[in-house]
C-alpha cells in the first residue's frame, strides 16, 4: 500500500501506467477505519496485479476536492491517470469494493 500525499499523488496515481486502487479516507471517518483492515487484505490478495494506495483527505483536503471526493469513504480505480470507477459512502462495503477490484485485475 502506497501512502499518498500532495507531493506524490500525481506521480503515483495520475502518471501511473495501468490500474491504481485509491482508498480515500479521513482521520475522523469511522466507516473508513472499519474498512481499512479489509482494504489492506485486498492489497495483500490482489497487490501483484493492481497497485494499491491510500490518501488521508484530512491532510490533503484540496487534493481530495480536486479529485471530486466530497464524502467518505471513497474507493476509486484509476487507469492511466483517469478515475474509471468508484464506490462511495454507503456503497463502500467490502463486497462492493472487492467486486470493483475484480473487474480490473
Amino acid at each position: 500500500m502506497v501512502d499518498l500525499d500532495k507531493t506524490n499523488f500525481e506521480e503515483e496515481v495520475l502518471k501511473a501506467e495501468g490500474y491504481v486502487f485509491v482508498d480515500f479516507y479521513g482521520d475522523g471517518c469511522v466507516p473508513c477505519q472499519a474498512l481499512m483492515p479489509k482494504v489492506h487484505e485486498f492489497a495483500e490478495t490482489y497487490g501483484e496485479r493492481l497497485k494499491f494506495a491510500s490518501l488521508n483527505t484530512t491532510k490533503a483536503r484540496r487534493l481530495a476536492i480536486s479529485q471530486k471526493i466530497l464524502g467518505l469513504p471513497v474507493m476509486a480505480i484509476y487507469k492511466d491517470g483517469e478515475k474509471v470507477e468508484e464506490v462511495v459512502k454507503d456503497d463502500a462495503t467490502p463486497e462492493n469494493i472487492e467486486a470493483m477490484i475484480q473487474k480490473y485485475i
